[in-house]
């Protein structure tokens, strides 16, 4: 083999190992990404159920308030 295909050979090793770790950081990179989002959206999602958990009773309360109020004003004569 001439030395010049040598270098050139060694240049091509070179650069593809570079290629090789910036790919492999842009994975990684990627995976964590993707990780990150689904924590998202799991805390998004956990806080509107927790909000809704928390609310809840109130939300039956006002309930039975109009209903009550409901049955009041149709037992008035029109």
């Amino acid at each position: 083999m001439d030395p010049e295909s040598k270098k050139l050979l060694q240049e091509t090793l070179e650069l593809t190992k570079d290629n090789n770790k910036m790919l492999l950081s842009m994975r990684r990179s990627q995976k964590i990404s993707n990780i990150m989002s689904f924590v998202y959206w799991i805390f998004i999602i956990g806080s509107a159920i927790g909000a809704y958990y928390f609310i809840q009773p109130f939300v039956d309360q006002l309930k039975s308030v109009y209903g009550s109020a409901s049955k009041t004003l149709k037992s008035f004569p029109n």
